[in-house]
């Protein structure tokens, strides 16, 4: 039994542009106004930070986790870790849904913005609408043409692909700052506008602070790319903590920099509630003109590139693991002769992407908000596996001493993340929550959970047919052994 293996060319600062880059993507500079409108400017501030510090809570589980299994999955082969393949199971196709649509998401913002700049060229050749969103041809072909730009680069190689994330996201940090510098400073903006810091609309500051609490595990997916890339690393796997709390600390900076950016130009309440296809778009080119305007697209352009290559690169990851370890076919483990990258699975992934489109943007949002529920099970999956692996004194290492490391304060960390995670679905699931999914997401929920079962039972036999030691070999790779009973 032969195990695939990726090869390793991604450095440091690669991977960091991964995580961030991917973190940030296109709602920084697309949503501020419509995050706003009912919470406030400081509501969605406060909100995005303290999601950032719950999210560098659950990343000290992943930086335990890929430090001693450093193998493309992620949380797919952690799931296998702490439980069985059906868990392991379940983390993949909930992560699979969720890489392939926001790569989708990204893709189409991108032809969004093209409607806001170039309104007479994006809006031609009308087809049909779906959920009140016109479809347009051309805004199909604009999202063929930046997928399979993509695709290339990543089939190419992960070492092209990581150094072009670098140079995207130094340019949207430096547009960033730029364009939130011009701003503040502007003579016709005020921080006044930022009052009042939160809206009246909602029920409490607290009540507005959950409301966008509850979508950080969508506004930070993407620090979790860099397990998905973990066995491609050209240098040592206990730096990647480190490049993961440095993308989510930039990440928090960037989408605070564009909510001031977005509230201070005029009566934020205005801006909110104006119903503009882009409200940033439109106080930038307001208060800063064309030249406002082009340093806004750039960035966003920068955003939206790195997010849609980040994803790329971890669904086709994703894909490829879960292929390795008997759960989808085997030709998604398929590596190209020349470059050794999970070419079908990439192609697999931008195919998938490239359809998206037709089904309108809003159904596409639909979709995506639900695989918000996804990412946070996938996050309870990696701190229940780092709880399981870490323990609180050195008699407890019963089994496989060598991994099951003494860390009795990030042990309790893992508690920490666990209770995050839980607490993120019940701000989706929970009727009444002021975050709770729309009837829409949670339809599409249902169908991926019934898509994901009837699928299970076609693949069952098949991952059946493995015991435990041979998954652990094909998931984990050398050296590494089951804890537990066997689960077939």
């Amino acid at each position: 039994m032969t195990r695939k293996k990726l090869s390793k060319t991604l450095k440091p600062h690669w991977v960091w542009a991964i995580a961030l880059g991917s973190s940030i993507g296109w709602g920084s500079f697309v949503l501020p106004a419509d995050w706003m409108q009912g919470v406030g400017p400081m509501g969605v501030i406060l909100g995005l930070c303290i999601g950032a510090v719950l999210m560098a809570i659950i990343a000290i589980s992943y930086g335990v986790l890929i430090k001693n299994y450093p193998v493309s999955g992620g949380e797919f082969a952690y799931a296998f870790l702490s439980l069985n393949r059906i868990h392991a199971y379940i983390s993949g196709w909930f992560l699979t849904l969720g890489y392939i649509c926001i790569v989708a998401l990204n893709a189409t913002a991108f032809a969004l913005m093209l409607k806001f700049v170039f309104p007479d060229f994006i809006q031609n050749m009308k087809m049909y609408e779906v959920a009140g969103w016109d479809v347009y041809f051309t805004e199909v072909i604009v999202v063929a043409l930046l997928v399979g730009f993509f695709t290339f680069l990543n089939i190419k190689g992960s070492g092209l692909s990581g150094r072009m994330q670098f140079f995207f996201v130094c340019v949207l940090i430096l547009g960033v700052f730029t364009l939130t510098g011009l701003m503040t400073v502007n003579e016709a903006t005020s921080f006044s506008n930022m009052s009042p810091a939160f809206s009246p609309e909602a029920a409490s500051p607290l009540a507005a602070i959950l409301t966008i609490l509850a979508i950080a595990p969508f506004a930070y997916v993407g620090f979790d790319n860099v397990p998905q890339a973990a066995e491609e690393f050209n240098f040592s796997s206990k730096k990647a903590l480190t490049l993961i709390m440095m993308a989510l600390l930039f990440a928090a900076i960037i989408y605070s920099f564009m909510i001031i950016t977005t509230a201070v130009a005029a009566p934020w309440q205005d801006t909110a509630n104006a119903g503009a296809l882009w409200g940033t778009g439109d106080v930038v080119t307001e208060i800063l003109g064309n030249g406002g305007m082009i340093i806004l697209v750039i960035a966003l352009s920068m955003g939206i590139f790195t997010g849609l290559n980040g994803f790329l690169i971890s669904a086709s990851r994703v894909l490829f693991a879960m292929a390795r370890g008997k759960v989808l076919p085997e030709r998604f483990s398929r590596l190209h002769t020349k470059h050794n990258t999970p070419y079908f699975a990439i192609i697999f992934a931008a195919i998938v992407a490239i359809v998206a489109p037709f089904f309108g943007r809003n159904v596409l949002g639909w979709i995506v908000s639900m695989s918000s529920v996804g990412v946070s099970i996938a996050y309870f999956y990696t701190c229940y596996a780092a709880f399981t692996m870490l323990k609180w004194k050195k008699e407890d290492r019963k089994f496989n001493p060598d991994l099951h490391i003494v860390g009795p304060g990030k042990k309790f960390i893992a508690i920490i993340g666990m209770v995050s995670s839980v607490a993120f679905l019940a701000l989706l699931l929970i009727p009444g929550s002021p975050a709770q999914l729309g009837t829409e997401s949670f339809v599409a929920l249902l169908i991926w959970v019934v898509l994901g079962f009837i699928f299970y039972l076609v693949r069952r036999s098949e991952l059946q047919s493995y015991n435990r030691e041979e998954l652990a070999y094909l998931i984990l790779g050398e050296g590494q052994f089951k804890r537990g009973d066997d689960d077939k």
